[in-house]
């Protein structure tokens, strides 16, 4: 098996809400409560959820953007969790990250040519010309015109301006990429571009990827394993295959019951399952099994007891007491 890239243990992030002006202090928002997880060398892990499950701040932690409340976060073999901005600036390079709104991502007061060469300015190493070369290289790689670097980001299209954010991504070499829902701000027409895209330049150049959606039909063609967030927790943990055609937890029978299948008859017959209430607020999730308010199967146990993160399928992990194969081949 390989040897993993990153390593998250019981990864806690809370926000502290501002108070307001009729009671002091704030409430504590459980962004991420206790998520613990591997990446393997040269993979693509694929982390779904609804809006608001805790995708994005996951990703900015494993990346440091966000400091952890507590938890460890380990990159190839080293502690990273509390090291200094001075400590962790080697660790940058191998670390970047890709943006969901390629509109808000891009400075519109600098050209390409200069905000593909900060990277550079910032961690030195390159002289200018050799800036200005391989600031071009990059356009190329990802499938632009190196005559473009003197253009502004508002005179791209969405998805060429993605593009742009995946060369930034690239400019350094890094060794992992969190994407953080790259494709969900862009046309269908374009997503495919981008998706083929980041595929292509994981095979040339090595790369490992956490790619974050909340579509599960994007994420099913691009990721190799698939984590299932909901309310801040791990709820599911499989390879592809086994997540997407044998499902054990009910909250992912749920979501992947929604996704559209191109088959005329069967789209007519599935089972469709759909959940009563609002996702509940992150400033006060229920106890116990956090989906319990939302699921057909809660039982008592449900109300009193978390269930842990088992593996109870080869490398299939469920936190639910009660877990239920559904074969949606």
């Amino acid at each position: 098996m390989t040897e993993a890239l990153l390593e998250a243990r019981d990864l806690v992030k809370h926000f502290t809400t501002r108070g307001s002006a009729f009671r002091s202090g704030g409430d504590v928002v459980h962004a991420v409560d206790g998520v613990s997880l591997e990446v393997r060398s040269g993979e693509t892990l694929g982390v779904v959820g609804e809006s608001g499950c805790g995708k994005s701040t996951l990703g900015r932690l494993l990346v440091r953007l966000h400091e952890p409340t507590s938890g460890t976060v380990h990159f190839g073999g080293s502690d990273i969790t509390t090291l200094s901005r001075r400590r962790l600036r080697p660790y940058r390079r191998e670390m970047q990250m890709i943006f969901q709104d390629p509109y808000a991502s891009l400075n519109p007061r600098k050209r390409v040519g200069q905000i593909l060469g900060d990277p550079f300015e910032i961690h030195g190493g390159l002289s200018r010309e050799k800036t200005r070369t391989r600031v071009r290289e990059l356009l190329e790689t990802v499938g632009l015109s190196p005559d473009h670097v003197n253009r502004y980001p508002h005179e791209f299209s969405g998805g060429q301006r993605q593009r742009i954010g995946v060369a930034r991504a690239l400019a350094l070499n890094p060794k992992l990429i969190v994407a953080d829902e790259p494709v969900s701000a862009l046309d269908v027409s374009i997503q495919a571009q981008v998706i083929n895209l980041l595929q292509d330049v994981q095979t040339e150049l090595d790369l490992t990827y956490i790619f974050i959606a909340h579509d599960l039909s994007v994420v099913r063609h691009i990721s190799d394993r698939v984590a299932v967030m909901y309310l801040g927790k791990i709820v599911e943990f499989a390879d592809n295959t086994s997540l997407y055609e044998r499902p054990l937890h009910p909250y992912t029978h749920a979501l992947l019951s929604a996704v559209p299948v191109p088959d005329p008859e069967r789209e007519k017959t599935r089972e469709r399952i759909l959940l009563t209430g609002d996702v509940p607020s992150p400033l006060n999730p229920p106890p116990a099994c956090r989906f319990h308010t939302r699921c057909w199967k809660a039982q008592e146990i449900c109300r009193t007891v978390e269930p842990p993160l088992l593996e109870i399928a080869p490398r299939h992990e469920v936190a639910c007491h009660f877990p239920e194969e559904r074969v949606l081949v």
